[in-house]
């Protein structure tokens, strides 16, 4: 709707204040105003009508006559977002919901803030009485960590939101507090913990992993960089590649360790025969993988397939990258999904849930601890088994303009 343009500028000067705060470790507990809209027209408003107050920007004439759910849902989503961003005065009661943000700000840098924005924009999204304030520590030492949550506890809040690195939750799982916390940055595949009060909602690589290695041909040539994720998925891949399917087939694996300022693959690709017509595994951040598929192109390695996980599940990718470098990529997906007012609001904030995992899995997390708080229903579908969430995984061929669905050879 071309009104819709407006609708983002008014709403963007009102969140001015709430941005700000959001840099803050506490966010304000004075409440922003309610806005209240009083419909004076004395003639009813049909589907037409709503139409045409939302085509010429007249949003408030629009909201007077959206008293309630719409049955046309483009106009409904409108009523929704409005609602949740304009902070307009509803029906919704009940206690607030409190959740803190327990932020080792120097070890996660930008996501310090974009956890927090993430968390802000589900709960204003959902128009409930809330207070959300970060508590940031130095380091995820044990001593550290469990001071913090002493402090936490001792604020009277239940749940917690956790951007930890794998040090951090060992730390939290030794404690074991009697405190529910999410970790959005987490599998639990790789803690041991038992507690039914830590949640987790990392995404699952090596379910990713799996589902890629079934479209490989051998050589399987890896990439990866020498960090904790691209030296555990590198030993994964390898694995798992050699010990599945049929036994009888021959099968090979070529590693390469790719230091961080490398940008020269002449060595390890110019006439190498023993990776030519191979399927080539790439686990390295978004910018160094275009450089690598650029090259795999100019040393003629023909590769049949190149796999990735949600590393590089970056729309960066069409951008970086020449058409006839990707068009055998495969790329796995557990963003699969979303709900168009969060991401809009924090689109608004400067945030991304679209491509940003870490992102998306916060929401998720504090969607489900508003539902477990409120009793109301989860905006995400997404399945708790033993803790952890369980995302949908999709494979995607990032093409000439967009990423669409690859349809694999094998049926799950």
């Amino acid at each position: 709707m071309k009104s819709w343009l407006m609708i983002k500028l008014y709403i963007f000067t009102l969140l001015l204040p709430a941005m700000m705060f959001a840099q803050s470790s506490l966010i304000s507990n004075i409440p922003i105003p309610k806005t209240y809209i009083q419909n004076l027209d004395p003639y009813p408003c049909d589907e037409n009508c709503m139409q045409l107050y939302l085509d010429n920007g007249m949003i408030f004439s629009f909201l007077a006559h959206a008293e309630g759910k719409l049955e046309n849902e483009q106009h409904d989503e409108v009523r929704k977002m409005s609602i949740s961003i304009l902070n307009l005065g509803s029906y919704i009661i009940g206690d607030k919901i409190r959740i803190a943000l327990l932020l080792p700000y120097k070890i996660i840098g930008r996501y310090a803030s974009s956890t927090t924005n993430a968390s802000f924009a589900y709960l204003i999204a959902k128009n409930h009485s809330f207070e959300l304030k970060s508590y940031k520590i130095e380091s995820e030492d044990i001593d550290d960590i469990k001071k913090a949550l002493e402090v936490i506890s001792n604020d009277g809040f239940n749940y917690v939101i956790a951007p930890f690195t794998q040090k951090g939750a060992d730390a939290v799982s030794l404690i074991n507090p009697e405190i529910n916390i999410f970790f959005p940055t987490i599998n639990k595949k790789d803690v041991t913990s038992t507690s039914s009060y830590l949640y987790y909602g990392g995404i699952d690589y090596r379910a990713q992993s799996d589902m890629l290695l079934k479209e490989a041909v051998s050589p399987l040539v890896i990439f990866y960089d020498d960090t904790t994720i691209g030296n555990k998925l590198s030993l994964y891949e390898e694995m798992a590649y050699l010990t599945s399917s049929d036994p009888q087939e021959k099968k090979s694996v070529v590693k390469f360790a790719i230091p961080k300022r490398t940008t020269n693959l002449e060595k390890q690709l110019k006439d190498n025969k023993s990776i030519v017509e191979g399927s080539f595994f790439i686990n390295t951040p978004i910018v160094k993988t275009g450089m690598i598929m650029s090259q795999l192109t100019l040393y003629e390695t023909n590769a049949t397939k190149v796999l990735s996980t949600q590393i590089n599940y970056d729309p960066l990718i069409l951008s970086i990258t020449q058409y006839e470098d990707r068009k055998n990529m495969i790329i796995a997906n557990s963003i699969t999904q979303n709900n168009s007012i969060l991401i809009e609001t924090n689109s608004l904030l400067g945030n991304d849930i679209v491509y940003d995992w870490i992102n998306y899995t916060t929401t998720v997390g504090v969607d489900y601890f508003y539902s477990h708080a409120t009793r109301a229903d989860r905006e995400y579908e997404i399945k708790l088994q033993d803790n952890q969430m369980i995302y949908p995984i999709e494979l995607l061929n990032p093409s000439r303009y967009r990423f669409v669905k690859y349809f694999s050879r094998f049926k799950e």
